[in-house]
């Protein structure tokens, strides 16, 4: 099930939050420590066609009651009389209200220091309090965090075990939640509704990750790095072949402190691919025991599978990277390498720089590396044997092609940022930074003339090559232009 969170702060928004919620999920939890005035719950819940969980969180709790512990006792009285489906109670008050009509008790465990040192203890508090159900909920900044929480969902307790992370890996942990078949997870009813910071929406977990498609037949891909925009459009593209296809793959967004011990605790939850960001990509290719062709001289690792022998590391967006760069310039012969000979400026030293360099180098590029962090743009050219441009000498090294490989690189005129005047008409420029969408800068140099590298058509040879990695089976086109139109 789903459970949407709504927090209003007066009737009136309380009314129209409960029948929104109503229409997109199956539970809702209404938050009631929010109100500015004391509500009348049983005239709230008039009229509200899905069952009702309410709680009255203390600030410990994180929650915003400020009243006395005498007058959150009264209002949990109250609105157990309203008669709704759940009423949240942590040990202290569930000891303090007893059980009235047919209204289920969820005790609610909340330990803003991370998981209570003896679950054991809390269960047999929770019996004792005549508990129908129990929930845990600590901050889950990463999937490391909530990892105590997933064993949680997993195992088979004395009352049902409902997880709710509080922060970025929240979003894994629900759908991890409906995967393992826990009662519910928790989702915020739209953006600036949430609950607690990185609370998913409706919206996000729906549309990005595929929510109604999800059960214990899933077969998840990871997408580590961070949850962010990028993130989502490919979860949406990918999600949607899947879909298209009949295939059983869905993608789970995974922000990740290091790449210790989670390819075991992957192998446990029956992930055995990952996708991962450009800023982990040179950490994933030290953490797979093989390393497959360029992911070995590049350093560089964007898909890690699960082979029979071990996770194997492969670099894959080089070669996508590289055909778009030279589509786009001329060819005199079908054998003609289109880079050989041509001057190529690479400016940034983290992301895909290392992948890059190493394609334009293999197609006989003449490279050159600079970035504003010159140790490293350093340790970059010298890895590759490339020539260094110190970040302060770029406006002087003219470039037939220039790469944008970082997404650190903005535009501006702030000693590590590029001016746009550097740009000149006959160059070739292909900035990946926000790859499928457009920055800044390069909208900035398509209006200089330049030609540009179209990044949504990287993305997309990109995304297929990954999508018939992972299942084995031909991209359908057809659903990348859908979701595209709908994003761009």
């Amino acid at each position: 099930m789903l459970c949407i969170s709504v927090a209003p702060v007066s009737r009136k928004l309380a009314k129209a939050d409960l029948l929104n919620a109503a229409g997109q999920g199956d539970l809702i939890e209404l938050c009631v420590d929010y109100f500015v005035k004391e509500p009348d719950i049983g005239d709230i819940l008039q009229g509200i066609p899905k069952p009702v969980a309410i709680a009255c969180r203390r600030p410990q709790d994180g929650g915003k009651f400020e009243g006395t512990d005498e007058e959150r006792m009264t209002l949990l009285r109250q609105a157990i009389v309203a008669g709704p489906e759940y009423i949240e109670l942590d040990l202290e008050a569930a000891a303090k209200v007893p059980r009235f009509g047919k209204t289920k008790r969820l005790i609610s465990v909340t330990s803003l220091g991370g998981p209570p040192a003896d679950l054991d203890a809390v269960f047999e508090e929770a019996a004792a309090v005549k508990a129908d159900a129990i929930k845990f909920a600590w901050p889950t900044p990463t999937f490391e965090a909530a990892w105590p929480l997933l064993k949680l969902l997993s195992q088979k307790r004395s009352l049902p075990v409902v997880g709710l992370g509080l922060g970025r890996a929240a979003l894994t942990l629900a759908l991890l939640g409906k995967m393992l078949e826990a009662p519910w997870s928790y989702a915020a009813l739209e953006k600036g509704l949430e609950s607690f910071p990185g609370q998913p929406t409706v919206s996000e977990l729906k549309d990005n990750y595929a929510w109604d498609d999800i059960g214990p037949k899933t077969r998840f891909v990871g997408l580590v790095g961070p949850i962010e925009r990028q993130t989502g459009i490919t979860a949406r593209v990918l999600n949607a072949a899947f879909r298209k296809l009949d295939d059983r793959h869905r993608c789970l967004p995974l922000t990740v402190h290091s790449f210790d011990k989670l390819l075991t605790r992957l192998e446990g939850l029956k992930i055995h691919a990952l996708l991962v960001a450009p800023s982990l990509a040179a950490e994933a290719a030290q953490a797979a025991g093989r390393r497959e062709g360029s992911a070995e001289p590049s350093g560089y690792a964007d898909l890690l599978a699960r082979q029979p022998d071990g996770w194997t590391a492969y670099n894959t967006i080089w070669r996508r990277a590289l055909a778009a760069l030279e589509g786009r310039l001329d060819k005199k012969s079908p054998d003609e390498q289109p880079l050989a000979r041509r001057n190529v400026l690479v400016v940034g030293s983290g992301g895909m720089a290392p992948a890059l360099v190493y394609g334009i180098q293999k197609h006989s590029g003449i490279v050159s590396v600079t970035g504003p962090d010159e140790k490293v743009s350093q340790q970059l050219a010298q890895k590759f044997n490339v020539r260094h441009v110190p970040f302060h000498a770029l406006y002087d090294t003219l470039a037939d092609v220039v790469v944008i490989a970082d997404a650190a690189i903005k535009m501006g005129h702030q000693k590590a940022e590029i001016n746009a005047g550097y740009f000149r008409p006959t160059m070739l420029v292909m900035d990946l930074g926000a790859m499928p969408y457009e920055t800044e800068l390069l909208q900035e140099v398509r209006a200089r003339g330049c030609k540009v590298v179209e990044p949504r058509e990287v993305f997309r040879d990109w995304a297929a090559s990954q999508f018939e990695s992972i299942c084995g089976k031909k991209f359908p086109a057809e659903t990348y232009d859908e979701v595209m139109q709908l994003e761009l």
